[in-house]
This record gives C-alpha cells, structure tokens and sequence, in this order.
C-alpha cells in the first residue's frame, strides 16, 4: 500500500501523522510512504530525521479578517492543487490522509479529485478551517473527541482517537521515574507546559516552591528550554526543596509519564490523547491563546468526565494550583475514582484504529 501523509505547522499535527506511520511499518513491511508539507513548517525538519520520503508544497493560511493577502493564499492554494496532484500521481498513492495544518488542504483535495481515497484526522474538539473544508470532499473523519463530530457529516465521522496514544503504552514507568530523579515510594505530580514552557504556569510554580517542599509528594517541574535560566535564577534565591525536581525538558516523555500519579499541563490534544491512553489525572490549564479557544473545550471533555480539574488561566494562582494538587494527591479514593475515569476515555488502539480505516477504504 502506497500512503501519503500530510500535516504541519504544529507538532500536535506532525507527531500523530509519525505515530500512524510507525504503527503501520510494525504491522506491514511493504508500506510505502511519502510525506507533503511545506518548505519552512516544523514538519521538513522532523520527517526526514525519521527516514520518512518527504516533498513540499507552498501554502499560506487564511487570515480570519479581510486582507489582500487572502488572494495570495488562494493563488497559493490553487497552483498547490496543481503541484499535489503532479506528486500524488507520480508516486501512486493508494490512499491520502491529511492530519491538520493549512498544508493539508491543497494535498487532500486534489487527491479526492483524483479519486483517492481520503482520510483527514481531528485532534481537537473543534475542528481549523482547513478540516471543516475538507470535510465536503474526504472519504472518512477520524476524530477524538466526541464534541468534533457535529461539526461533520454524520456519515463520515469515525471514532479513532490519537495514533500519538499508542506510542505511550507499555513503557517502563520506574524507569522514567529514576531517570527524571524521582524516588520510586512517594506519589509524584509532573508540571510543564508543553515544549516551550508556558510562563503563567512557571510564575505559579515559582510562586509556590516553599510550600510545596512541605509536602507528601515529589515535584518533577518542567520549565521548557526558553525559562529555565531564569526559573532557576529565582529558585537559587528561594532555595531548591529536595523534593521538587526542576527541568528544562523531558527527552523520555513517554516512559516519564508511565511513573506519574497526577499531571498540570495545558489541554493540547496530543497531551490528553497520552494521559488518557495511561489514566493519568490532570488539572488542566488551557492556553486561552489558541484558536477557537479549542484547549478549554478539550479540557472540559476531560473535567466534564471527572478525569481532570480545569483551571482557567486568568484563575490561576500559586496557591489555588497548591490547593488543587493537595486535594488530589492526598485523597487516595478520589486519586483512584480520577485515574479510573481518565482510563474509561483513553483510547490506546487508536493508532491500530487509523490504519484499519485506511485499509478498508483500499479495499
């Protein structure tokens, strides 16, 4: 089977395009694949370092208010239809998946205008532009969360969750913790912000360091690469508790995450996909500068299932994040009633799910 995969811009739509990939190379060795993005976006980076055959395409997204530069961008999109079309018939795919980003909606729609079979993936709860427009022509809908399938035909949407959600499985959860530098015998709360870190969130923390060096837990807190100098600065001035653990960025997320008992982060749907996939518990803290505000609308899918406390940003302060981790991590019956409802809405075949859509569309 011939895939072409297309995604971009943001690594919650690269990482679950790889995670698919690398399902499918486990289960079938004759998989070819050939990957569209576009020259700058983050993808042209990642997707060649996984040995994966990756073509680029220019392609500019809309503006939301009335510009002269929306002609640009659909002169763009129409000499990219004409571009994906030349690429998709050359390599003869048999079946075309687009997993969010602008790029997509170029390589998609000339390959349902070929008569491929098409497939686009919803991360989020509510669905970017370029998937509402794809939406008309694609084959199959797969999405994650239940609150995206009334923005789309009823008859194409398919439940397959994240492929990103497998990859979490069956890692070693003690190893992560000794590598992180946690003790394996107390309960451990691991705060971060996504890969660069999230400055509201840290300002809290740091706020709270003394208080939470009292506590009957460990702190494994990751700043991202662009704070810690100056979280650690602070922390030199306050003094370091030795049960708080501060880092710059996790490398093993995976097998970290398996060794954690509670988790704050924001609400991407990358990260939910992960903790839901292992029952993890989380307070979620959305970013409120996303698109559609999409993050509080995927947190509350969580925290409307009790699998997950919300708070808001513009709530946020060190003592009620304090307060919020207390009455989890010390509560045993409810730390136990929340991991069992993460785990009822994880789906950890998602990425077997994908591949078995594209396959029965093949067929």
């Amino acid at each position: 089977m011939k895939i072409v995969v297309s995604g971009g811009g943001t690594g919650g739509h690269i990482y679950p395009a790889l995670a698919l990939i690398r399902e499918i190379k486990k289960t079938d060795k004759n998989a070819e694949f050939l990957y569209i993005g576009t020259e700058k976006g983050l993808e042209s980076k990642i997707v060649p370092r996984e040995n994966i055959a990756f073509k680029s395409i220019h392609i500019t997204g809309f503006r939301r208010k009335l510009s002269f530069e929306n002609v640009k961008t659909v002169l763009r999109f129409l000499k990219g239809v004409r571009n994906s079309r030349k690429i998709l018939k050359e390599f003869k795919a048999d079946v075309v998946i687009g997993t969010g980003g602008y790029v997509c909606g170029p390589v998609v729609y000339a390959a349902a205008k070929l008569g491929i079979p098409t497939v686009i993936h919803e991360q989020n709860s509510v669905p970017g532009l370029t998937n509402k427009f794809l939406s008309r022509y694609v084959d199959r809908i797969g999405i994650c969360f239940e609150e995206a399938r009334q923005f789309f035909p009823e008859n194409k949407v398919v439940m397959t969750g994240n492929p990103r959600a497998s990859e979490v499985l069956g890692q070693d959860g003690i190893k992560g913790r000794l590598s992180a530098g946690l003790k394996i015998n107390k309960p451990a709360v691991l705060i971060f912000g996504g890969s660069r870190g999230a400055k509201p969130l840290n300002e809290a923390v740091l706020k709270s360091i003394t208080e939470l060096g009292g506590k009957p837990y460990q702190v494994l807190y990751v700043t991202g690469d662009v704070h810690y100098d100056e979280v650690k600065k602070e922390v030199e001035l306050i003094g370091n508790p030795e049960n708080v653990i501060i880092k710059p960025f996790i490398h093993n997320m995976p097998e970290v995450l398996a060794g954690i008992d509670l988790t704050v982060a924001r609400a991407g749907a990358t990260t939910l996909a992960e903790l839901t996939s292992l029952g993890i518990p989380s307070i979620l803290i959305p970013s409120p500068y996303v698109t559609d505000n999409h993050q509080e609308k995927n947190a509350r899918a969580l925290s409307d299932h009790e699998a997950a406390v919300l708070l808001l940003e513009k709530d946020l302060t060190g003592p009620k994040l304090v307060e919020h981790i207390d009455s989890i991590l010390t509560d045993g019956d409810r730390l136990k009633q929340m991991k069992a409802a993460s785990k009822e809405l994880g789906i950890p075949d998602a990425a077997a799910r994908m591949y078995r859509l594209l396959r029965e569309l093949v067929k």
